[in-house]
């Protein structure tokens, strides 16, 4: 999993009813792209996270693609 600045990371929900959460990275704290990232959620908090397998990053070119 490799990530930039500005990408989002999404953390699926695990369980029926859990929303997926959504948080942008700020900083790319590994070498080349790599975890760990610090994050931010759109209630401002900041947080560091290494992905596990129910994350994905979406790349800034990609979501602009869909829009």
């Amino acid at each position: 999993m490799r990530a930039t600045v500005g990408d989002q990371l999404v953390q699926h929900g695990r369980v029926v009813g859990q929303h997926d959460q959504v948080s942008e990275v700020v900083e790319v704290m590994g070498t080349e792209g790599n975890p760990p990232y610090r994050v931010r959620f759109p209630d401002g908090h900041e947080a560091v996270m290494a992905p596990g397998p129910d994350c994905e990053v979406k790349h800034r070119e990609q979501r602009a693609r869909t829009k």
